[in-house]
């Protein structure tokens, strides 16, 4: 992202596979250097060598996630360039509630959320501005939802 070196990007609404090829092909369009987490089992041969070179970082989601923020944030501090792309919901599943882990990892490493969607109805990609998260994290979230609330998934929720 021009002007911000460091930052989380929440990607939503996160409803189909495709969204994966939708993000890595405007990722690569527009020349953007990005990380992502992804589960563990997608590093395996022969899809492991591609999805590191993409930037993909792996996570095991059997084990506790205890030091998953801290490491992330560690990271974030140790770089001069990181802009660490997340799906808040989780799962291409709707979800009644994103999880929260892009918010403590922002606040934890003292970077911006931009949160980008991903509307198949207008066939766009949007990015909002950077969001400087607070300590009040539903004020948060409401905020950054509104942001994609006339945005439609490639599958509809509901």
């Amino acid at each position: 992202m021009p002007g911000v070196p460091r930052a989380v990007m929440i990607i939503a609404p996160h409803t189909s596979n495709w969204d994966f090829l939708v993000g890595i092909s405007t990722m690569l369009a527009l020349d953007l250097d990005l990380s992502f987490l992804a589960k563990h089992t997608l590093f395996r041969w022969p899809l492991g060598p591609v999805m590191r070179f993409l930037g993909g970082i792996p996570v095991d989601r059997t084990q506790p996630r205890i030091g998953t923020v801290g490491t992330l944030a560690a990271r974030f501090k140790s770089s001069d360039r990181l802009i660490l792309a997340l799906s808040p919901e989780g799962t291409r599943r709707t979800v009644e509630r994103w999880h929260t882990g892009f918010h403590r990892i922002a606040k934890a490493a003292g970077v911006p959320i931009i949160p980008v969607a991903l509307d198949y109805r207008s066939h766009t990609v949007r990015f909002g501005e950077p969001y400087t998260p607070t300590p009040d994290l539903d004020h948060d979230l409401a905020r950054l939802q509104a942001f994609f609330a006339a945005v439609e998934g490639r599958r509809r929720s509901g």
